[in-house]
């Protein structure tokens, strides 16, 4: 029985246990070595359950955390058996993701007092950034809202055709420009023909070079700056997509795009096809930003709404 509320369907929740099935297989694996032989947390488990956490890609800084939580729990408790590890690792993880998630939403809804509420969407090539804009896309509007889609990374033509076809699969407006148009003139359009069009959501794609900072803030800045020419607070919400398969290099992506822009939700992507899961809960813990949508799976219906609850249950496979 589970100790955390289920909100998810039965299908999410499968879909969900599925695509975080390699990262939990892994972390389990590494856990029983940690603790075979041992009855009770002593300060030998201690030291191995630090390795298996910053091994699972929980990072250093997140790991001291937890670590230090479960050490004032054993000298309050004065004796724990390492049976009782599991379940306490589960509460103390649960606990750091509750500090960066507040009120979070079962669903994909967004603010009706912003019409329309625009997304930046940010991240560096390759991460699955036009891909989750299209889920995305095809969430909100099965929510019964008006959604159109601006193709600002027009540094890349296959960016503007992968969008397109998003698109058309979702069967919603895109506005566009040909290649090398720039990307705040295409920001400009998209939210003029989202206000004449009554549109709730704007997507906004945009280039994710991350070679030259400089380059991508003052690219980023001006967008916004021009955005809100037309929607005078846009962007309501800067999402950062980041490649959960890619373990601590997500750390690095995360770092330079929150020094590049102000980063206000996050994506981590393709969590089933690895087992580093575990940088969901480091991203959330170091970098104080929620951690919104999730990706457990290459179908359309396979970006989820991140819930700690939920996700912590299916991490630990709680029965």
């Amino acid at each position: 029985m589970s100790l955390f509320k289920n909100i998810f369907s039965k299908d999410k929740k499968e879909t969900l246990d599925k695509g975080l099935e390699r990262s939990k297989t892994s972390f389990f694996g590494k856990l029983s070595k940690a603790v075979a032989g041992k009855s009770k947390v002593d300060d030998e488990v201690l030291d191995n359950l630090e390795e298996v956490l910053v091994t699972s890609d929980v990072g250093v800084d997140t790991t001291l955390k937890i670590i230090e939580r479960i050490e004032e729990r054993v000298s309050r408790d004065k004796y724990m058996g390492t049976d009782e590890l599991n379940t306490i690792l589960r509460e103390e993880i649960a606990g750091l993701l509750s500090e960066t998630h507040v009120g979070e939403e079962a669903d994909f809804v967004v603010p009706t007092d912003k019409k329309p509420y625009v997304i930046m969407v940010v991240g560096v090539n390759g991460v699955g950034k036009t891909t989750t804009i299209g889920k995305l896309a095809h969430q909100f509007k099965n929510q019964g809202l008006k959604v159109v889609l601006g193709a600002g990374d027009t540094f890349r033509a296959a960016a503007i055709d992968q969008l397109q076809v998003w698109a058309d699969r979702v069967g919603v407006p895109i506005i566009k420009q040909k290649m090398g148009s720039d990307p705040a003139s295409v920001a400009f359009d998209t939210l003029n023909s989202a206000v004449a069009d009554g549109a709730d959501v704007v997507l906004i794609d945009t280039a994710g070079r991350l070679h030259n900072k400089v380059n991508l803030m003052n690219e980023l800045s001006k967008v916004k700056r021009v955005m809100q020419k037309v929607v005078t607070d846009a962007p309501h919400d800067v999402l950062l997509v980041l490649d959960g398969s890619t373990g601590q290099n997500a750390f690095e992506q995360a770092k330079q795009f929150t020094k590049a822009t102000e980063v206000s939700s996050l994506a981590v992507t393709k969590l089933d096809g690895t087992a580093k899961g575990g940088v969901v809960i480091g991203i959330s813990d170091q970098f104080q930003i929620p951690v919104k949508y999730i990706g457990v799976g290459e179908g359309i219906e396979d970006l989820q709404v991140f819930n700690k609850y939920e996700f912590v249950d299916s991490f630990f496979n709680i029965k």
